[in-house]
């Protein structure tokens, strides 16, 4: 059966892969190709690995499809494309066929859409549950940490000995590292201010920055989309969103490894459960290890880190600011490639 004659397949909105009946790929409608941003011409013949990775559940469902000899419906499936390295949230159906050549049909469906919305809503809560819980904790402590580095200063002006003035002096050193850090807890509680700005000036400031405090054995690459309009926002907060992001990265490969900024548009998408036409997708792309599998589900939550130093704060703030912007953070990771997402919503032109 040619190509041709499948005008039902072409003009599907669902996306569609033929199989012939040695796995290879024999056809694929225009919405496969939309939704996974890959072209036919180059695909036609080649084994499925060619287009796809991550195609272990993907074999599953059609290993359970030819041994029944009937339709198997895999409802949550991730793969990926070697193209463009994204990954997709589907769920597939794969059908066998007795029509040659083909010898199997997949059919995708996204999903994408529900579990964003839902991870949207846990993120909302997510979010006013840590910023009481900062607020209360930040101040809870505050207060207390002037006492203490006050009588600390007056026991040190009544000791004689020198070397006990050390020991005072790492207690007001520390009160202040500890009121320094109270005053990041608080910083969410800061009413934003609002300008037109260009996302890549943040993402250069930060990549000097960093490249400031690793400079030997840290790559830095840029893939800026610079056709992208200005975006709306407060400027020390997303440099503060992209460097804790960006610091966390490097600090995990211990300032050895390959971070890529990466800007592009994308369109018709809902952040705070309102649809916009157009917004600013920012990707940090790294080579490291990895977020550990037991941090994945708590990683936005405040005192949570992966390092024995680290304070668990950056991510936290993170997220708080990237919702007062009413955009969206999110991540995906496995060893050797963590890619943190942030999106923002560009203003309606005459707005």
């Amino acid at each position: 059966m040619p190509t041709s004659s499948l005008p039902s397949l072409e003009h599907l909105s669902t996306a569609v892969i033929l199989l012939d009946e040695q796995s290879r790929i024999a056809f694929l409608n225009p919405a496969a190709e939309h939704l996974f941003g890959i072209s036919s011409t180059n695909l036609i013949g080649h084994p499925l690995q060619y287009a796809f990775s991550h195609t272990e559940q993907l074999f599953s469902t059609i290993q359970s499809a030819l041994s029944s000899h009937a339709s198997h419906i895999e409802h949550e499936m991730t793969l990926g494309t070697h193209a463009s390295g994204s990954k997709f949230h589907l769920s597939c159906t794969a059908t066998p066929l007795q029509v040659a050549p083909y010898a199997l049909l997949l059919e995708f469906h996204t999903i994408d859409r529900p579990l964003k919305l839902a991870r949207e809503e846990q993120m909302l809560d997510q979010t006013q549950a840590n910023r009481l819980l900062l607020r209360n904790l930040a101040h809870e402590i505050k207060n207390p940490l002037g006492g203490i580095r006050g009588a600390a200063q007056l026991l040190e002006q009544e000791l004689d000995r020198p070397a006990l003035r050390e020991y005072t002096q790492v207690v007001i050193q520390e009160a202040d590292r500890l009121r320094s850090l109270m005053e990041k807890l608080l910083t969410p509680q800061h009413v934003p201010h609002f300008s037109a700005l260009n996302i890549h000036e943040v993402l250069e400031r930060v990549r000097s920055v960093v490249l400031a405090e690793l400079p030997e054995g840290l790559l830095i690459h840029r893939d800026y989309d610079l056709s992208l309009p200005e975006v709306h926002g407060d400027k020390e907060q997303l440099i503060q969103v992209m460097l804790n992001i960006v610091r966390n990265a490097a600090q995990a490969m211990k300032g050895k490894g390959t971070i890529t900024l990466r800007t592009r548009i994308t369109r018709q998408i809902t952040l705070m459960k309102k649809l916009h036409r157009l917004a600013i997708a920012v990707q940090i792309i790294d080579n490291g290890p990895g977020i550990p599998t037991h941090l994945r589900d708590k990683i936005f939550y405040p005192l949570v880190s992966g390092r024995p130093e680290g304070h668990g704060l950056g991510l936290t703030l993170a997220q708080d600011f990237v919702s007062q912007h009413q955009g969206s953070i999110e991540f995906e990771s496995e060893p050797g490639r963590t890619c943190f997402t942030v999106v923002l919503p560009l203003p309606h032109p005459g707005k």
